[in-house]
């Protein structure tokens, strides 16, 4: 059953996903200014209280309980989403992992490739025939699915390793990759993520679909599985360095250009931007649309089979 629908008095509503933490908690009061927030996470305890804060800041929101990696789970969030009624003109995709230990989704998939990549797909493909036209959709991204992009490089990253859509839900990466653990599967999640945003916007002219690379930026619960001090580090040090260093971000300056994007009336569609709002470049791989073609049918037929 829908959550708290009481008091959602604003006229456009926007889905956000992961908006507990970091970069999603951060935008959801963001997106909060411009009308109600659908939020859509795994803790419905969590939900609730960012739910509250945001009342307590007049703004308006509703939950729903989703898990992203299950693919039931993302089916039955977006029938709940629709029960709403709610005159849903946006859709933001945050939500996001990055595991150091591989493990499985309820289907059975790569957990990373499943709530990176397969999760939002299917939400989105499931949202997009109720959405009006003109409505926005952003996918979150990252720059470390290109092998080229030179700060990736530098933390031990080695781009997207895509073989196929089944080879990357059983955990299985092109040979050659990184050596940190972890980072060929969030790497190649977020490349196909990338692609099947990019081609999703070519299949559907009617709405504006783009992507965001928001920064590496270090105070989320991205790795929330990593150890005690990689987390103190990055939460408790370096966040502090990010407003000064270059490709670094913060969640307050990542959630102010993901809502510019998501309330962008220009129209414009198919365009990655960067962690400063500036159009940027993908990867090669992703620059060819037989690729992104690839990635979005190899997808569905995965998702066929799950």
């Amino acid at each position: 059953m829908p959550k708290n629908t009481n008091n959602l008095t604003n006229s456009k509503a926007y889905i956000l996903t992961g908006p507990t933490s970091g970069i999603g908690l951060t935008t959801a009061f963001e997106v909060a200014k411009h009308g109600t927030v659908v939020l859509v996470g795994r803790d419905a305890g969590k939900l609730s209280k960012v739910q509250k804060a945001i009342r307590q800041k007049k703004g308006s929101a509703v939950s729903v309980v989703c898990d992203l990696s299950d693919m039931r789970s993302v089916e039955r969030a977006a029938a709940e989403i629709m029960a709403l009624n709610l005159p849903i003109v946006g859709l933001v995709n945050n939500a996001g992992i990055h595991q150091a230990t591989p493990t499985k989704s309820a289907q059975g998939w790569d957990l990373d490739f499943a709530t990176n990549h397969l999760g939002p797909f299917v939400l989105t493909e499931l949202l997009m025939p109720h959405l009006p036209d003109g409505a926005n959709v952003v996918f979150i991204a990252s720059g470390v699915e290109d092998p080229e992009r030179k700060p990736a490089k530098a933390v031990g990253f080695r781009g997207g390793r895509y073989i196929s859509a089944e080879a990357s839900a059983r955990g299985e990466w092109k040979p050659g990759g990184a050596k940190m653990p972890g980072a060929d599967a969030y790497a190649t999640s977020k490349q196909c993520m990338l692609a099947a945003a990019l081609e999703l916007a070519r299949e559907n002219p009617r709405l504006h679909i783009n992507a965001v690379e928001p920064g590496f930026t270090p105070k989320t619960a991205l790795a929330r599985d990593a150890n005690v001090l990689v987390r103190f580090t990055m939460q408790s040090i370096l966040h502090l360095l990010a407003p000064h260093i270059k490709y670094w971000s913060t969640p307050k300056q990542a959630a102010r250009v993901i809502t510019k994007v998501l309330i962008n009336k220009s129209g414009v569609t198919g365009v990655y931007y960067d962690d400063e709002g500036n159009s940027m470049l993908s990867s090669e791989l992703v620059r060819d649309v037989r690729f992104t073609a690839r990635v979005v049918s190899e997808t569905r037929a995965l998702l066929t089979t799950g």
